[in-house]
């Protein structure tokens, strides 16, 4: 049951890829965006039911999860409203407070004490899903903002350019990784390591992390950051340099973690290039999964 409900909710998240769903919510929230006050209610109820399925329910524990999922739609709620036909262009101050809301709860692992130790990490995930297709609602749908690339490739050059990218990152990674002492000398996969369980576990990686990541990481924080200071060097390198500081607080070296921070701010540069470049975040996301995947098994 737990795989079921993580899977539903990748499910919601993909099928936000389509041009009819986007469009529907959008619609629905343009004609009534008082609306966007039942989806916390609804995101709770998610949560609630699988943390009774983790035998994990507690009223205080659905009280935090309804007041992280109502605060950035207070924040949304509060920002201008955008155009007639509801587009906003510029971000007000508070869509990157709705966006860090979003995100710093579950950075921080907020209210893991309320959560028995056997059901942390499936109820992370579920936050983690939660929070990813709350703020795609908020995001793509209430405010709609432009440019986010949440859309199936649309180019030939989608395909090409993670490959194109891991050929020119993957090295610069490597070298620097070992210098600074952050991985070790690349090996073999351990002989375990099946052509099948490889293959199995990019997709995990895919679904799991890269594409969360660059939701949140370029689709949002760094789509939003050009839009209200414009396409330059320097908003590439502050997004690419808010990706990497938000891997201070990760392992396996201890905390804060300064060589993470270092080698994922190059890696967040070129993720960064390449959703520019593309036409979908996916294209960003494969070539995340790609550099996850390659430190996993070589690594």
């Amino acid at each position: 049951m737990q795989t079921l409900v993580l899977a539903l909710l990748l499910a919601a998240v993909l099928a936000f890829f389509l041009p009819a769903v986007q469009d529907r919510v959008r619609a629905a929230l343009h004609a009534r965006p008082a609306a966007i006050w039942a989806v916390p209610f609804l995101l709770m109820a998610l949560f609630s039911g699988a943390a009774v399925l983790a035998g994990a329910f507690s009223f205080s524990l659905a009280v935090l999860v309804l007041g992280y999922t109502t605060a950035p739609v207070v924040c949304a709620w509060a920002g201008p409203r955008g155009r007639p036909a509801g587009v906003v262009d510029r971000p007000a101050a508070l869509d990157f407070a709705a966006i860090l809301l979003l995100w710093l709860p579950l950075e921080f692992a907020a209210g893991a004490r309320l959560v028995p130790l056997p059901a942390r990490g499936f109820l992370h995930s579920v936050a983690y899903g939660i929070a990813i297709l709350l703020g795609l609602v908020l995001f793509t749908g209430f405010r709609s903002f432009p440019a986010m690339k949440y859309n199936l490739p649309r180019r030939r050059s989608d395909f090409g350019l993670p490959v194109t990218a891991f050929a020119i990152a993957a090295p610069v990674l490597m070298v620097g990784g070992i210098a600074i002492g952050f991985i070790p000398m690349p090996h073999w996969p351990a002989a375990g390591a099946t052509g099948g369980r490889m293959a199995g576990a990019f997709g995990v990686i895919l679904a799991g992390t890269a594409l969360p990541e660059e939701i949140l990481f370029r689709s949002l924080i760094q789509n939003l950051i050009v839009l209200r200071f414009g396409t330059s060097w320097r908003t590439l390198l502050g997004a690419s340099l808010i990706f990497g500081c938000a891997h201070l607080d990760n392992g396996p070296q201890p905390l804060p973690n300064w060589r993470y921070m270092i080698l994922a701010t190059i890696a967040g540069m070129a993720y960064g290039i390449v959703f520019q470049r593309a036409s979908t975040v996916l294209s960003s996301a494969a070539l995340h999964a790609m550099v996850d995947w390659t430190k996993h098994f070589f690594f």
